[in-house]
């Protein structure tokens, strides 16, 4: 089920020199090389913030999340009892990703699984492909990716739900990324995501028909919280969609055009060159732009033969933007 060096699987296992091992949660293996899958908001209603009691100040959300095959690489493994924890994360080409280790999530989950579990020494390296920042998940991704490896890792048997719910406190989109069904490292199945992101309803995979999907990475983030407080001010805010995002989400061929995300004007006001760039590839394309999560990261499904042509598009209206075609993911089971 599991191999070494083999490319192909998420999911690969290395046991103290003595090759491949098949999972025994009592005699965990040494090392685990996991993959962690971004994803993209298909379609996304925000509510208004709660105004009293549990979650004040937060916004209810309901959202079609999908996984892409764009994915960071996680490594963890497990030290002899008393090691220190040791944390490393670089870009894929081994570059500094700027950011102290202290500030990421990766570094937290550890933290939060020791809480429960009590010391869990090991060596945890992240290599990111995922760009940060752009509404892909790709923090979250390697969080829940580090909670279920150590979990595997060390035979904690914790549990879904429990880990599930730990992954809730560290963010809202991790508890996404934590299917029971699926092993750790493959991706996550679609899921109707509601509440405060902690209601995950799985979903069936959707076809694209002839669409090919194109992210769109500008050299400039969206600030979260920013984003939020303008959607918190807009003049008129319209109903909580949530409806019609499980309506959406119900369709068995991707239809672009039905796609939408309460967040994107909002995203737009705080950084305008973000609508600029969605509106000049609109309209130099002739097919829906759409922003995922909070932005900034553009997403387009357009014929494979056309990729070429949007990309060099996006170059042209903002210079340094990262194109990447993708493949949404689903697993069966």
């Amino acid at each position: 089920m599991f191999g070494i060096g083999d490319p192909s699987i998420g999911f690969r296992v290395y046991a103290g020199g003595h090759g491949a091992a098949e999972y025994d949660a009592a005699v965990p293996p040494r090392t685990l090389e996991l993959r962690a899958h971004a994803k993209i908001n298909l379609a996304l209603a925000v509510g208004p913030p709660i105004a009293e009691g549990p979650g004040l100040g937060l916004h209810p959300i309901a959202s079609w999340m999908h996984a892409i095959d764009l994915h960071d690489r996680v490594a963890l493994t497990r030290l002899e009892p008393g090691s220190p924890s040791a944390f490393e994360t670089t870009w894929a080409d081994g570059s500094a990703v700027g950011w102290p280790v202290e500030s990421d999530l990766v570094f937290r989950a550890h933290g939060a699984l020791e809480v429960i579990a009590g010391p869990l020494p090991a060596r945890i390296v992240v290599r990111k492909s995922i760009p940060a920042g752009g509404g892909l998940g790709g923090g979250s991704s390697d969080a829940a990716a580090v909670l279920r490896g150590l979990d595997w890792l060390f035979g904690l048997g914790i549990g879904h739900a429990r880990l599930a719910a730990l992954a809730h406190e560290l963010g809202s989109d991790i508890p996404f990324f934590i299917d029971e069904a699926i092993e750790p490292g493959e991706p996550p199945r679609p899921a109707l995501v509601t509440g405060l992101g902690d209601r995950i309803d799985r979903l069936g995979g959707v076809s694209l028909g002839e669409w090919a999907c194109l992210l769109i990475c500008p050299p400039f983030g969206c600030p979260t919280g920013a984003v939020y407080r303008a959607f918190d001010a807009r003049p008129d805010p319209g109903p909580f969609r949530a409806g019609e995002v499980e309506r959406v989400s119900g369709a068995a061929v991707l239809d672009p055009s039905s796609l939408f995300n309460d967040l994107a004007t909002p995203a737009e006001t705080v950084e305008p060159r973000l609508g600029a760039l969605r509106r000049g590839l609109e309209s130099r394309l002739g097919r829906p732009v759409h922003v995922s999560g909070s932005g900034s990261t553009l997403f387009v499904f357009l014929p494979a033969d056309e990729c070429d042509r949007a990309g060099q598009s996006a170059e042209n209206l903002e210079p340094g933007s990262i194109v990447i075609p993708v493949s949404p993911t689903y697993v069966h089971v």
